[in-house]
């Protein structure tokens, strides 16, 4: 790095490399080959292991591919870092739900909901769906917990939760 560029506020090359593998990722995923995109978001992570934007990524591509555990794990990492970050707490909810979580997942929800990402019609969507599927978990809960109630289900992890609309800020 030049040092006219330094004295500037210009990035060195490790910085710019760093937000190349992020911006690598993204494009890999958009394309559609969610393992190049984990190798990308892997070799940011290496740079920046606090990137919690690096570690959403990596979970919604791990969820992308079927890997549950892994997304899990990422979402939770991000989360120790950013408590409030509301895609997190959105994609793992999704997560625990199918998982049969549905008190882990409704704490998620409700995390969400406390702290929704800035309104645009997507978000609005996200947050509608959270809401509803909060509101079918609660449904779900009392239906389990009402005794004698021959319309109670046997089991609350019932609720579909088999599509999701994916949270990427």
């Amino acid at each position: 790095m030049s040092f006219w560029s330094r004295f500037s506020g210009g990035k060195s090359k490790s910085e710019q490399k760093r937000l190349d593998y992020l911006s690598e990722g993204l494009a890999l995923e958009r394309q559609g080959d969610y393992e190049a995109a984990l190798t990308s978001y892997a070799l940011a992570l290496r740079d920046q292991p606090t990137n919690y934007r690096v570690l959403q990524n990596m979970a919604i591509a791990y969820s992308r591919t079927g890997r549950q555990s892994e997304a899990i794990r990422c979402y939770r990492r991000a989360l120790e870092i950013q408590p409030k970050l509301s895609g997190a707490h959105y994609g793992l909810a999704f997560l625990l739900l199918r998982r049969g979580e549905t008190n882990n997942a409704a704490f998620h929800l409700e995390s969400f909901l406390m702290d929704p990402p800035a309104p645009s019609a997507e978000a609005d969507r996200w947050i509608r769906h959270a809401r509803e599927t909060l509101e079918r978990i609660r449904t779900a809960d009392d239906r389990v917990s009402t005794p004698g109630d021959p319309d109670a289900v046997s089991d609350a992890n019932e609720l579909p939760s088999d599509e999701y609309p994916e949270v990427t800020e």
